[in-house]
């Protein structure tokens, strides 16, 4: 049931355009645009930046692995996820939901100027 860290960063990785960088006391998994999820360096848990949508349906789906992260962080939808609590499949839904709130949005067609 559980997720080790070494698994969830792998997963982390994995995502489209994904890379890891050092944020303070964490390792920050983001996308080119910004971060989606960050790995605490004591291996206890992963933070997913999430909407409020998307935070009350995990913390609803999986309440014993989902809360929101204390303070105003968590009321923007920072949501941490017990890696001890965890399966691999939610876990791996939940890291694919913050990621494509992270993506870089698609570039719209420039109308042409006609004279």
């Amino acid at each position: 049931m559980a997720v080790t860290p070494a698994r969830a960063r792998t997963l982390a990785l994995s995502l489209e355009a994904a890379s890891e960088a050092p944020h303070f006391d964490r390792a920050a998994f983001r996308t080119p645009r910004k971060t989606f999820a960050t790995l605490a360096n004591s291996d206890a848990d992963i933070n997913l930046m999430f909407d409020a949508a998307l935070q009350d349906f995990y913390c609803e789906h999986a309440p014993e692995a989902f809360a929101p992260v204390a303070g105003g962080w968590g009321r923007m939808g920072a949501t941490r996820c017990d890696l001890k609590k965890v399966d691999e499949a939610t876990l791996l839904s939940a890291l694919k939901a913050a990621h494509g709130l992270a993506a870089p949005k698609p570039k719209r067609a420039r109308k042409q100027k006609t004279s």
